[in-house]
This record gives C-alpha cells, structure tokens and sequence, in this order.
C-alpha cells in the first residue's frame, strides 16, 4: 500500500485469483474509449472480440467456456501499471480501470440487515439531526429490541410484530421494508455513471451526516439470471434521506455517489452464489486526519436472500434488456462519533475507503465533494458512438 492505496496487484485480487474469471474495463487511449478485459495474471485482455459491452458479455451462455484460454485475446497492457494509473489524482488521460459494468441497470436493496434497518428507522425519527440519533436509538431498541434476525419477511411473525409496533405508535416506513412482504428495491445511479477502483467518490455539499455502504453487487443477465458478483459502495447520505424517504434520490444520486469493482468474478466452479452467501464483507475509512475505523458486514445475516432480492427487481413484472447490477444492501450503521460526542460517524473530505472480502478482491476510493470531482461526461451516447467509430457495433 502506498499513502492506503493498493500498490501491487495482489492487493486488490480476490486470494485465489490464480484460478478466479474476473472481467472488468479501463479507459483505453489508443481507441478513447472503454474496452472490456479479462484479467489473466499481471496481464489485461481485450476481450473486445467477444462483445463490444461487458453487458453483452454476460449474456453469453458461454462465457466462461470462452475465457479459459485467455492466450487467444490480446494483451492491453500490465494490470500493474493499470493499478498506479487508477490512483485518485493520477492523469486519467492514461489507461486507467472503469467500473466492470457499462450498459447494465444500477439497482440496490435496502434495509437488507436488521442493524441497517434499525438505523434507518433512526434516521428518519431524527429527521436528519445527528444528534438525537443516541436518544432514539434507547426509544426505538427498548419497544422492539435489538435482535430482528429471526423474523422472516413477509411471515406471520412479522405481520403480528407490525401490529404490536403500529399499536405502540412505533412503525416505520422503513420496518415495513425491512419486515414486510416487499424488499426496497430502488435506482441507485444512472447507466454508465458508477465510478471504478481508485476513482474519487463523491458526497453533494448540502451533506452534513453520511457514511459509506460496503455491500456485494450481483451481476445479473436481461433473464434474471445470476452470473456473478463484484464489490460496490452505496454512498449514502443520512441527514438528507432522514429528512424525508422523498428524497431517497438525492440521497443516493449524485456525481461520484456510486462505486463499482475493481472486476465482476463469474462463477464458475471455484465460485458461486453459495461463496456470496457466506461472505464477510470488510470496510476500513483511513482519514487524511489519522482517523481510522474498521467494520464487517457478514452476508449470513442478510434477511432476504440474494435470489428473493434479484427476482423482486426483474421478471415478469419488470425488465432490464441489458441487464442489471444489484447492490445487496448492507449492514454497516456507523455509531461511532467522530468530531464530537454524540455527532455520530460522517465523512471528512480526503477519507479513503477500502472494501474487501477474499474471494472478490478490493474496492478503494477516496472521497470528495460530488460538485468538486470530475464531472460525468461519458454516457451511452457517447459509448456508442465511440463503439460505432471503432466499428464494434
């Protein structure tokens, strides 16, 4: 690690990457424009022949099949020198990662954990004031304790649980989400617009209270079909969402407010939605201050399955032609004050955030104002005309 960003490529590599399918893009100079890869040990891919999009890509059957021999695509250039060109502030004019998704749908679960889900209901009794949060947090764990891990959503338990709460003038928007029949399923960034590894993430300048979501991602097919996962950063604004569920976009939506990466890993036979299940999801914040702080979301404590999650986001009652990335949600409800007793955690501009788990590698951005960092520019228009240019479509 340099300065708490990764230097050597086995820092960000799933453990046993020697045996992992793992795709993604970068920014590609000689062509000014994205070009998906394959990762084959120190070496990037183009794996342009195949598809022009990573979301075509994973609508082949065949996938996996057609990655085994990487010797057939050619070389791009060293993940290595890919890895120093990602830093945040590097010259971007020089090959850098991308997010591994383009064209696909940006979707997130919320309330998915029971201390996320106890941490919303705080956020909107507090109504963007961070510090009531300690006070409600009393109120609200002493009517319905700490523990909804054993309550199935959409169970009777659950339904009894909502009268008991509606009783006690004690339910929420966000317990019928989390309890409820119907998982919060929402837009969590325009197509095209998700930030890769090493980029700058970005928090809107009105924020006061906020926090990082250190959460799997799923890639999914236009079918619905699970092909594989990858590591995501949901940037999440407390103190505005706590305002008013309203204004859940421009809680979730701003420039720079969703990372993605570093690669998708497909599964295969070495890894499959059972790795995901079983998964610890480890996030760090480094600050530019000396402030560190470490947290572990485990995927086993999930209350909705990652099947139940996808097939509420796409089927018969909504498609995705191109597909969809999934954010799960996470369980991370940062409580830890910082700046002050009773403030809670937020981010301080400069604040490096690294997510991790073994089998997916390692997600590193840093964090800035959404209206300081580069602005979004390239969408779909300009990918396909990029793509029409290089005669790719």
């Amino acid at each position: 690690m340099t300065n708490g960003f990764p230097s050597d490529i086995h820092d960000i590599l799933p453990n046993d990457s020697n045996r992992a399918v793992l795709i993604g893009r970068i920014w590609d100079p000689r062509v000014s424009g994205p070009t998906p890869v394959l990762v084959d040990g120190e070496n990037l891919r183009d794996i342009s022949p195949l598809a022009p999009t990573v979301s075509q890509l994973l609508e082949r059957n065949d996938l996996v099949a057609q990655l085994s021999k990487p010797s057939r695509f050619s070389t791009i250039c060293q993940l290595g020198d890919i890895l120093e060109q990602s830093r945040p502030g590097a010259d971007h004019s020089t090959p850098h990662l991308l997010s591994p998704n383009d064209l696909q749908a940006i979707k997130a679960s919320g309330v998915t954990f029971v201390a996320s889900l106890l941490e919303r209901v705080i956020e909107e009794q507090a109504r963007g004031d961070a510090s009531k949060a300690d006070q409600i947090r009393a109120e609200i764990t002493g009517i319905i304790g700490d523990d909804l891990s054993q309550i199935e959503p959409g169970s009777q338990k659950a339904a009894d649980i909502k009268e008991i709460l509606i009783e006690k003038g004690a339910w929420s928007q966000y317990l019928e989400v989390g309890i409820g029949p119907d998982a919060e399923i929402f837009t969590k960034s325009p197509v095209m617009s998700a930030m890769g590894h090493g980029a700058h993430v970005g928090l809107h300048p009105i924020s006061n209270w906020n926090n990082p979501e250190p959460e799997v991602v799923l890639a999914a097919t236009s079918k619905g079909k699970i092909v594989g996962a990858t590591l995501g950063n949901d940037v999440n604004l407390r103190d505005v969402e706590g305002r008013s569920a309203l204004l859940l976009g421009k809680a979730k939506d701003n420039n720079g407010s969703c990372a993605i990466g570093p690669f998708i890993r497909l599964f295969d036979d070495h890894f499959t939605l059972e790795t995901v299940k079983s998964a610890d999801i480890a996030m760090a914040v480094d600050g530019p201050d000396g402030y560190h702080l470490d947290a572990v979301s485990s995927m086993s404590q999930i209350s909705r399955t990652p099947e139940s999650l996808v097939s509420q986001a796409i089927g018969k009652h909504h498609q995705y032609p191109d597909g969809l990335m999934l954010f799960l949600g996470t369980m991370f409800a940062p409580t830890d004050d910082r700046g002050g007793a009773g403030k809670g955690f937020t981010h301080e501009m400069g604040d490096l955030v690294t997510i991790s788990t073994p089998t997916l590698g390692k997600l590193v951005n840093q964090v800035d104002r959404s209206d300081v960092i580069n602005p979004w520019q390239f969408g779909i228009t300009a990918l396909m005309t990029n793509l029409a240019a290089r005669g790719l479509l």
